[in-house]
């Protein structure tokens, strides 16, 4: 770990470099270019928000309008999915860098993640300033979602690790992890509140590591709860996690020496 983030020091300026290129490759020739990265989110937000609340006129959720209940839940979600979705694919879309140049591999992951990353903060500022409009005041637990965000960020690393090596020698594994994000998408309460669920169920919702982080938003900034305050879920979080971030780089080391035979 500490040669890691040694190497994540070290390579700061070239991390850089690429994170701004990874930006400018997904929306070249659009000629609204890097805006699509905020249109998107925000346009899925909109229809999300006219079905439930025009359409199907849900009522407000704990007394919070539904409209910040929701972005609460959806953006950490556009974070994990974008980075899942892009990180599995981070060698194969670097592939130079692993066949001409002396470069650390484990650390390409990383490039999609802090490019989806820019855009999350973003909306982390967007979530605030739609609070703020509504009429609530900051809150100190605000700053937890800094926290959250680093939780997902590693979540995200390891299982980027190892969906990034498995693919290259298994191309399906692409498709898997799209249905995974599509799948997980419905079964994370994001528009939807645990509450509907019977009790005797919410351990198997509680399953999904993202339920703890999606979770986590609404505390810090609508129910005003602590981390700590829920420890089992937060060791049942941290424990998957850290399987998921050894397993990944586990794997991602064995795979790497075999990486430019096959791409």
């Amino acid at each position: 770990m500490l040669n890691f983030l040694k190497a994540i020091f070290q390579s700061k300026t070239l991390l850089w470099s690429l994170t701004k290129n990874e930006f400018k490759q997904k929306y070249i020739g659009n000629i609204l270019g890097i805006f699509w990265a905020f249109i998107q989110p925000a346009a899925m937000i909109g229809i999300f928000w006219f079905v439930f609340q025009v359409g199907f006129k849900s009522k407000p959720v704990d007394n919070f309008p539904f409209i910040l209940w929701l972005v609460a839940g959806m953006f950490p979600w556009f974070y994990f999915s974008e980075g899942f979705a892009t990180g599995t694919n981070a060698v194969q879309a670097n592939a130079f860098l692993v066949k001409k140049v002396v470069f650390r591999v484990s650390l390409l992951p990383m490039i999609p993640i802090l490019s989806a990353m820019a855009i999350h903060i973003f909306f982390i500022f967007f979530m605030f300033a739609m609070f703020l409009y509504y009429g609530y005041t900051p809150e100190i637990y605000w700053l937890q979602i800094v926290y959250y965000l680093f939780a997902t960020s590693v979540l995200l690393l390891g299982l980027s690790w190892l969906t990034s090596s498995i693919v290259i020698f298994f191309k399906d594994v692409g498709q898997l992890v799209a249905i995974v994000i599509q799948f997980g998408f419905w079964l994370t309460p994001i528009f939807w509140s645990l509450k509907m669920v019977p009790e005797r169920y919410h351990w198997i919702i509680n399953l999904n590591p993202m339920a703890y982080i999606v979770d986590g938003y609404r505390n810090s900034m609508i129910y005003h709860k602590w981390f700590w305050e829920d420890m089992h879920f937060t060791l049942y979080f941290w424990g998957f996690t850290i399987v998921v971030f050894i397993l990944g780089g586990f794997t991602f080391r064995k795979l790497r020496p075999h990486f430019a035979d096959v791409l």
